[in-house]
């Protein structure tokens, strides 16, 4: 048998570019995500009641949430979706249009909040 078969084999089974996802690496990607997930959880359920004065823990609560819910984003598609490991054409392939969506979102609340001033 040839390496060249050898190597076809190995990457059908899925010993190829993902061999290093291991058991370690999943856990330790699960406990990062089960940290930043409770630290959302204790901003919600103790910070911003305990200092929320006449709704001001908003302006620094939701800046917070948004980072750490980006974290939560880049450990989910990098390593469980396998972005990660990807070629860095295919990353790119998935990343710019998804960057190009988010400013488009971000485009138009601010146009939204325009026509809602405008109403008022």
């Amino acid at each position: 048998m040839s390496t060249e078969t050898t190597n076809v084999h190995a990457e059908e089974a899925g010993h190829g570019e993902h061999d290093t996802m291991t058991k370690k690496r999943i856990w330790r990607v699960f406990y990062i995500l089960l940290g930043i997930t409770c630290i959302e959880f204790f901003i919600a359920l103790y910070l911003v009641p305990h200092y929320n004065s006449g709704g001001n823990a908003s302006h620094w609560a939701n800046p917070i949430y948004i980072v750490l819910t980006l974290f939560k984003a880049f450990y989910i598609v990098g390593y469980f979706m396998h972005l990660k490991f990807e070629k860095l054409d295919m990353a790119l392939a998935i990343i710019v249009p998804v960057l190009f969506i988010i400013g488009l979102i971000l485009v138009l609340t601010n146009e939204s909040h325009y026509w809602i001033d405008l109403r008022l």
